[in-house]
């Protein structure tokens, strides 16, 4: 199949190339944006900025809903959606240019490797994460700032406001257990280590359900995309209508209950475990840390409680480690942190602020 026809088929209809001009502009753009986040991995602005300057772009009518940029790596080439700024395209670059640099090729040019993306095996594994990873990185590399945002009722804080929010939020919970850099190795330079560090703190069946996972959510949004396009292209009656308001509903409760599950999956399995590994009570103060920091970065829902049951219940189990550690039965932070937890619980039911509750003395 000709690129054209690969094009089409994907709504995709280049309207003209981009002027030599704009390439030397995006990327400039793209290298300097790369050293200043990455000083020390060994880039050069010059071969950044040739590696960037030699793709072929495009800009093309594509379809509502597509991304406003793409790259196929048949050709090595981005196509932008028509009207957009220089400047649009110039953070947009970011995220494709990270999807040429990743990609590894045989020596018959078919791409067997995109990041975290594995195209070996008879299945493909890993692309929803890759795609995650990539737009999270993106958005570091331009430093983009926290919103708080709520998506298929599903609030939590975010730089990728725009661009696969929900997956993100939860590579960016992986990223935080097993290290940064190690992701951002493993996306660009297309290796395990991010995996296999992930693995290692988890178990294997953990890391292959929750690949799955990032899939099945991506694959929900997707839907709702195909299925809201028709509504605004099809003239449907009420009955039908009724019909696919009821499919998007299903597939927004799939991505809800997906994303609980692989949140809770991804902290109790990690956390699980590091339990098992702690010798001194200074293991036990940065588990306690790493733990009580994790809420910052949750995804919550009406009535969702369960990171603060299970925190409670590892509160009560580090009293029990550090006593077999050090022979005392008094955990004095610990203790103090779980009273402090379930003081904020009681205030907020009577309705008094956290403000409130230090001057009157009660916490």
């Amino acid at each position: 199949m000709s690129i054209e026809k690969d094009l089409q088929k994907d709504g995709i209809y280049v309207i003209e190339e981009l002027d030599a001009l704009s390439i030397t502009l995006i990327a400039k753009f793209v290298a300097e944006k790369f050293l200043s986040f990455f000083p020390f991995s060994g880039f050069r602005y010059h071969d950044l900025f040739v590696k960037v300057s030699r793709l072929n772009m495009y800009v093309a009518d594509m379809p509502e809903g597509m991304s406003e940029a793409n790259y196929l790596y048949k050709n090595s080439s981005i196509y932008f959606k028509k009207g957009l700024s220089i400047d649009e395209m110039k953070e947009l670059t970011i995220h494709e240019f990270i999807h040429h640099f990743q990609e590894r090729k045989d020596e018959k040019g078919t791409l067997y490797r995109l990041g975290l993306c594995d195209f070996n095996n008879m299945k493909v594994h890993g692309m929803s994460m890759n795609e995650a990873a990539v737009q999270l990185i993106s958005s570091k590399i331009l430093n983009k700032q926290k919103d708080t945002v709520k998506y298929y009722g599903i609030e939590f804080s975010t730089i990728t406001p725009s661009y696969y929010p929900i997956i993100c939020n939860l590579i960016n919970q992986m990223a935080y257990l097993v290290g940064e850099s190690t992701l951002y190795h493993s996306t660009l330079y297309s290796d395990d280590q991010f995996k296999n560090a992930f693995i290692k703190q988890t178990s294997e069946a953990t890391f292959s359900q929750i690949e799955k996972n990032f899939d099945k959510i991506l694959d929900a949004e997707e839907k709702i995309i195909r299925v809201t396009s028709h509504l605004h292209q099809d003239e449907l009656n009420e009955k039908e209508l009724a019909k696919v308001s009821t499919k998007i509903e299903n597939y927004k409760n799939t991505i809800k209950e997906t994303f609980i599950e692989t949140q809770n999956k991804i902290f109790t399995s990690y956390f699980d475990n590091g339990l098992q590994n702690l010798y001194s009570e200074q293991d036990i103060e940065n588990y306690r840390e790493k733990l009580y920091s994790y809420k910052d970065l949750l995804g919550t829902t009406e009535n969702y409680t369960y990171f603060n049951d299970y925190y409670i219940q590892l509160m009560t189990k580090l009293d029990e480690v550090y006593e077999q550690i050090t022979g005392q039965t008094a955990l004095v932070p610990y203790k103090r942190s779980l009273w402090q937890i379930l003081l904020s619980k009681i205030t907020k039911l009577l309705g008094i602020s956290s403000e409130k509750a230090e001057k009157s003395g009660i916490y």
